[in-house]
């Protein structure tokens, strides 16, 4: 089993898919603990960067198209925002 702890700002550490079965539990800053599949907090984390590379003006696989300068490997994300309840 994975165990993420929620911060203060509600988010969760999470820079990788993990194994589609494998159980993950939150435990949340209000003292609750939820378990998620895999494949559900994969779903949050597909999300979070989805909304990340549509408000930066990225293309699906993280690319600017806009301008022709360097761009070093911040376009990604580390931290998935969760909530109690989410895997209902």
């Amino acid at each position: 089993m994975i165990t993420l702890q929620q911060d203060n700002d509600g988010f969760i550490r999470m820079d990788r898919h993990f194994p589609k079965s494998a159980p993950v539990s939150i435990v949340f800053t209000d003292g609750s603990t939820e378990v998620l599949t895999g494949a559900q907090i994969n779903k949050a984390y597909d999300d979070a960067l989805a909304d990340f590379r549509a408000k930066n003006h990225l293309d699906a696989k993280g690319f600017t198209r806009i301008a022709n300068k360097r761009v070093l490997d911040n376009n990604k994300i580390n931290f998935v925002p969760v909530s109690p309840g989410m895997g209902q």
